[in-house]
């Protein structure tokens, strides 16, 4: 099949699918998946005014994506106004709290991305007239993209990222991935093994100056908040599972009986990836909840909150990252705890973070275990020796703190595609990059 044709046929599944798209749209709303009040915005619709002068648009997928970029919010000039689109409650949540707190949310307006839909990228695209588009990590979506290049806007792949997996799909469809791939002025990949898998899809001006996931900043945390929580945990020992999945919960009750035979003090917080499960698990386990107010107490203890996972690893420096120990998996960013010293394990599947996982692993900050059993062998060896586990910090905190200037370069990247200089997006930048020096 030609690029073409491949085209329009997904564009044409994409239209016959509307009315399917607007009854999962409701349901989703109905789970808390969407804002119904919102739900518009999915099909392109939007009575907010459009800001004078240049506009970037940027479409960021998740809170991965999100956060990974909020470094990069804060370096460009102030001048810029930024539109920014996601897909999930949690990242539009998630930017609530954090766009006032980095003194952003005056030139940063967010919406929900529209789904990949011809007429509803249409709409959103004559409403909004942005002057330069920026996608991050993986997401290609052929509707938008055509529509966004057939307008003339530049457009660039931030922090592209193509697993094996995703290569294999593409690469069965080459003359689409290409005319795909071919609309973008560049793409800065994440690492040179996902730029090889671009280049050989036939992506132009493709480069890989680093991993922004690496260079964002520490999660934040309350002080005030955190005060709270220093004095109502009174110095036991403490161990957490972060960003854990369904199935997870379980072996990790399993493995704080394990160890609560040594450590009967012990608190282990169990910090799941989608706080919504909170009530659930609590059932599940027969543990407290955060989110109603429960304090820390020796057991299992659920931290069911939004934006306070910066809270859990100031608390907690022996730390496992979930989405690992059962298939597939895929992992969690290891670099959120690896930023506040924390000592780290993963289970075997961390496929979607497998650079991350090994430099941390290289360096002596992080261990993958096997199973459960590994797992508690790990955190009773954490618990027991604090000149281990503090070694073990101090190198994840090394690791992740080499890619500093990386937010103010991919500013620097996104201002050249603004004002049309395509031959410069790829590249990194000069030291005298523009806009705000201070992190967030």
């Amino acid at each position: 099949m030609s690029a073409r044709l491949a085209e329009g046929a997904w564009g044409i599944a994409a239209t016959l699918a509307m009315p399917a798209l607007r009854v999962l749209l409701r349901r989703r709303a109905d789970r808390g998946k969407e804002i119904a009040d919102r739900l518009p915005e999915r099909w392109g619709v939007d009575a907010t005014k459009r800001p004078a002068g240049k506009l970037l648009w940027l479409h960021a997928a998740s809170v991965g994506e999100t956060v990974s970029i909020l470094p990069v919010l804060a370096a460009l000039p102030p001048e810029v106004t930024v539109l920014l689109t996601t897909g999930t409650v949690t990242s539009a949540t998630l930017l609530a709290q954090r766009l006032p707190a980095l003194e952003l949310a005056d030139r940063v307006i967010h919406r929900f991305a529209p789904l990949d839909v011809p007429g509803w990228a249409t709409r959103f695209l004559d409403h909004w007239r942005p002057d330069a588009a920026a996608f991050v990590e993986s997401e290609l979506w052929p509707n938008q993209i055509r529509a966004a290049a057939d307008r003339g806007i530049p457009l660039l792949l931030l922090n592209g990222r193509l697993s094996p997996r995703s290569a294999a799909g593409w690469a069965r469809v080459p003359g689409f991935a290409r005319s795909i791939l071919g609309r973008f002025s560049a793409v800065r990949a994440r690492g040179e093994e996902d730029a090889a898998r671009f280049r050989a899809l036939g992506a132009p001006n493709v480069s890989a100056p680093g991993d922004l996931k690496l260079a964002a900043p520490p999660l934040p945390a309350d002080p005030t908040a955190l005060a709270a929580m220093r004095a109502a945990f009174q110095e036991r020992p403490t161990w957490l599972a972060a960003s854990t999945h369904p199935g997870e919960e379980a072996l990790i009750a399993a493995v704080h009986r394990q160890l609560a035979a040594a450590h009967p003090e012990l608190i282990t917080i169990v910090a799941p990836r989608h706080p919504e499960r909170g009530p659930a698990l609590a059932a599940e386990l027969g543990a407290p909840l955060r989110s109603a107010g429960a304090p820390p107490a020796p057991g299992l203890w659920i931290a069911d909150t939004l934006g306070e996972l910066g809270l859990w690893y100031r608390l907690a420096p022996v730390t496992f990252v979930g989405r690992s120990l059962l298939p597939p998996g895929g992992g969690q960013n290891p670099l959120e705890p690896a930023r506040l010293g924390c000592a780290i394990a993963v289970g075997p599947h961390t496929g979607n973070f497998a650079a991350h996982v090994a430099a941390l692993r290289e360096a002596g900050a992080l261990t993958v275990v096997a199973d459960p059993a590994a797992l508690a062998g790990w955190a009773e060896s954490m618990l027991a020796d604090p000149t281990r586990r503090t070694r073990a910090g101090a190198a994840a905190a090394r690791v992740a703190d080499q890619h500093a200037d990386l937010p103010r370069e991919t500013a620097a990247a996104l201002v050249a595609l603004l004002h049309g200089e395509a031959a410069t997006v790829g590249q990194p930048a000069a030291a005298s990059t523009p806009g705000r020096r201070d992190g967030p």
